[in-house]
């Protein structure tokens, strides 16, 4: 292996007539957090599904632990390790966060370990252990989106993909999932991040880029881009 868990090379995606990723090359280092910002329609969550094979690339190579997965289904890169939690949650809003959480694992056989890793889903966010009984659809908007992160790290992923974790969240939440996905991190788990608040994405991420109309037009560390004149112009509010 290069010491990439991820590689996208040359991938290229179509909606119809319109095309929406242009020959989109990114890397994620094992056990590293790396961003990807952009305007709305830059192409980010299209990268996203077609990493974790939502769609179908038209062109283009997705590499996964070294594998060349372009053409495996879905649920056999969550079973190999690579979980998606999408933008709008997607969990299961007519059952509990106990039953959801149960789904996140459904490809595992290990019951004590579930029940392990759902402790440590409870005690990574301590309301969903408060809600555990109570139907998803009850939940705020910051407790379902805990719910979603909590419900693809059962899993176990080695490779964790999250689109818009932020969105529309009350400050003190956004917070809080930050913190969480900083300690994810810390035990090795790698993370490609699609993210509206580019401040929180650069300063977690070790490496970032910058989609723009469906191609990569810079990248460096999550440092660099945070010091660049052009990303703060455009993505910072400065």
């Amino acid at each position: 292996m290069s010491g990439n868990i991820l590689e996208v090379k040359d991938v290229h995606v179509h909606y119809g007539g319109i095309h929406a990723l242009r020959g989109v090359s990114l890397e994620v280092p094992e056990g590293q957090v790396v961003a990807l910002i952009g305007a709305n329609g830059a192409g980010k969550t299209t990268t996203l599904r077609a990493v974790s094979k939502m769609l179908k690339p038209t062109s283009g190579r997705v590499t996964f632990q070294g594998e060349d997965v372009t053409a495996r289904p879905s649920n056999e890169l969550v079973a190999r390790g690579m979980a998606h939690a999408p933008e709008g949650r997607g969990i299961f809003l007519n059952l509990t966060c106990r039953e959801n959480l149960e789904l996140g694992a459904y490809l595992r056989t290990d019951k004590d370990g579930i029940q392990v890793d759902a402790d440590k889903a409870y005690a990574l966010f301590p309301i969903l252990a408060e809600r555990r009984n109570q139907v998803a659809g009850t939940l705020s908007g910051g407790e379902q989106q805990m719910l979603a992160v909590a419900r693809a790290l059962m899993s176990r992923p080695k490779l964790l993909l999250l689109d818009e974790p932020s969105l529309g969240l009350a400050p003190q939440i956004v917070e809080r999932i930050f913190s969480v996905l900083r300690d994810v991190s810390a035990t090795g788990v790698s993370l490609l991040l699609v993210e509206q608040n580019a401040h929180k994405a650069l300063q977690l991420a070790h490496r970032a880029y910058v989609l723009e109309t469906g191609e990569i037009s810079m990248t460096g560390t999550g440092k660099e881009l945070l010091a660049s004149p052009e990303v703060r112009k455009a993505y910072l509010g400065e």
